[in-house]
């Protein structure tokens, strides 16, 4: 490729890479891209990282479109500069963590020494610890931000930068738009301020801070008594996936009274690499199949796993002889039935409760709030829409109570310790339903069959199409959507389409009476129809890479038989998730795919 191939404002930003203050070792390897791929120099700096749904994520290299020392500095110094514009009389201060990822420790560290030469307290983790953690800790700390140093369940040479305020959510607007606004005026990296590891303030998080944490999962007990009589004889398998859950997850078992605990030996300690998975994401089979084994061997009650910074979770169970692993919207079906039935029967249960979900999350749980007299909120999707709702809750003279949260992705909450999907109290919550049931001579399966026979089959199942990555991909995903919204479908599988919810507009479209309703949530680039036969299916681009989920909904209210009806509903959902691909792609401005199930 010739240098004439290369715009000019790509250019621009290069040779700023090549100089001072950009370090020698950065600038070597700007120069190899210069030498040896023109195309990954382009992809590297055709744009800036910006805030998605979960602050900053991308590959980690040299560029202003990656992940490095120099993008994380001046992300912190937007931070800093917006804490320093809005603070109030009181001294700002800043808790920072990380997970096990490349880099993670070194991208915390940069983080506070920023903050630190920015006049900003600082509270940093000894070592990698959960998300949700950070969370907690930004609340007990009274923090104006906390930042957690993570790309979740993304593979290896991926990391990110996820960014909280004060009420332990992570950040939505004005917050997310002022910070971004910094970020923006920095023009110049001379202008980050950075201080060294031995500036008096930065301060250290440490065993007190663990503890608080644990008491705080520890009143979350429905049966704390029955939990220490029976709670010995569950067994369960741990798969850490190689991250942060083993710091504090164990811990919190045994605090609830589940002692009997196997690790999956193979990915019980921290590895930037996560050896033993492609993806170390808890939704896909692959990265739990050593914990199945476990569970098969061992004859274990149920296997939990946690992505690499513990925010989600993974179950599978043994049931009559097999394993079943649960999808995300079985979880939280399993979940909220539970919490809803125990709190009922315990004449805990208040119309003052009230759970929150999102607009691609399973239906079921609307249908349960329903019926126990529940308030029941829905979201756009990510969980810092749930933590911007609980935060409402909170700020609101007789504002709701807040009781659980569920997004389909494997992301949960049980509790207000936190405002972030939390996978170690979900696996405290889970190892007491699958005790409970135990006792019964059940397992969790059996309560989310009895929930389906009460409320109706849902099923659910999504499709991933990744696009290529870099600019191409980004501008064929943008193309897509564009010619989707100019010309919906009007069937889906001989299903009429009744209408599309454009969330991008805020409005719903009645196909056949050609009329509009508003939407009120915030604007997103997502589109919902809804078909006669009242299942649905959402298309969701990715706002960070360029993918495109798509989601397909079913619900059959009058089924007998829950194994034969779930096969029934998975042919169904895979027939008509490739009728949406093929939709999508004849949009596209070239036909080659790249599809993968889950996310």
């Amino acid at each position: 490729m010739a240098d004439s191939a290369i715009p000019n404002e790509v250019k621009l930003k290069v040779n700023k890479w090549l100089a001072s203050p950009f370090d020698d070792f950065t600038q070597k390897q700007v120069q190899d891209l210069i030498s040896n791929d023109k195309q990954k120099l382009i992809d590297a700096f055709y744009t800036n990282l910006s805030f998605g749904t979960a602050g900053l994520r991308g590959v980690m290299g040299v560029g202003t479109n990656r992940v490095n020392t120099y993008t994380i500095r001046a992300a912190t110094q937007g931070l800093a500069n917006y804490i320093n514009l809005v603070k109030d009389v009181r001294a700002p201060s800043v808790v920072i963590a990380h997970d096990s990822r490349r880099n993670s420790r070194l991208f915390a560290e940069e983080s506070a020494k920023v903050l630190a030469a920015n006049d900003i307290d600082v509270y940093l983790s000894s070592d990698l610890r959960p998300t949700p953690f950070v969370s907690f800790a930004c609340i007990r700390k009274e923090a104006m931000a906390a930042i957690m140093i993570t790309a979740s369940h993304n593979p290896p040479e991926y990391n990110g930068y996820k960014v909280y305020w004060e009420d332990g959510a992570q950040i939505t607007p004005p917050q997310d738009v002022g910070i971004i606004a910094e970020v923006n005026k920095i023009e110049n990296i001379s202008e980050v301020k950075v201080s060294t590891l031995d500036n008096p303030r930065i301060h250290y998080l440490n065993e007190k801070d663990d503890f608080a944490y644990l008491r705080a999962l520890e009143e979350l007990q429905n049966y704390p008594l029955e939990n220490k009589k029976n709670g010995r004889d569950l067994h369960i398998v741990f798969a850490n996936l190689h991250g942060a859950g083993v710091t504090l997850l164990p811990a919190a078992l045994h605090s609830w009274g589940f002692c009997k605990l196997t690790f999956v030996e193979e990915q019980k300690e921290p590895h930037a690499d996560f050896p033993t998975t492609k993806t170390p994401n808890p939704e896909q089979k692959q990265a739990l199949q050593l914990g199945i084994n476990k569970v098969k061997s061992h004859q274990a009650d149920v296997l939990i796993a946690t992505d690499p910074d513990a925010d989600r979770i993974g179950v599978a169970a043994l049931h009559n002889d097999d394993i079943r692993m649960l999808n995300g919207n079985q979880i939280a079906t399993a979940c909220l039935y539970y919490l809803l039935s125990t709190l009922k029967h315990q004449k805990r249960l208040s119309s003052h409760h009230a759970v929150v979900s999102t607009i691609v999350t399973t239906e079921i749980l609307k249908k349960m709030c329903t019926a126990y007299k529940v308030k029941y909120f829905e979201t756009l999707t990510g969980f810092k829409y749930i933590g911007e709702k609980m935060h409402e809750f909170e700020s609101t003279p007789g504002g709701y109570e807040f009781l659980f949260g569920a997004e389909e992705s494997h992301g949960y909450l049980y509790g207000t310790h936190a405002k972030d999907k939390d996978a170690v109290a979900i696996s405290c919550l889970v190892a007491e339903i699958a005790s409970q049931q135990k006792v019964k001579g059940n397992t969790i399966v059996d309560l989310l069959y009895e929930a389906y026979k009460k409320f109706g089959l849902y099923a659910e199942k999504q499709k991933s199409i990744q696009l290529e990555e870099g600019q191409e991909g980004s501008q064929k995903m943008k193309h897509m959507m564009k010619m989707l919204r100019r010309t919906p479908p009007s069937q889906i599988d001989h299903e009429e389409v009744l209408y599309v919810e454009d969330y991008s507009t805020s409005y719903r479209s009645h196909l056949d009476a050609k009329k509009q309703e508003q939407l009120f949530l915030p604007k997103s680039n997502v589109l919902v129809f809804r078909l006669s036969d009242e299942s649905k299916f959402i298309i969701r681009p990715s706002g960070t890479e360029p993918k495109i989920k798509i989601y397909g909904m079913l619900c059959n209210r009058k089924c007998k038989d829950i194994e034969m009806g779930l096969e029934e509903a998975e042919d169904i959902l895979d027939r008509r998730l490739a009728i949406m691909e093929d939709l999508l792609f004849s949009y596209a401005p070239s036909t080659n795919k790249s599809v993968s199930n889950g996310s």
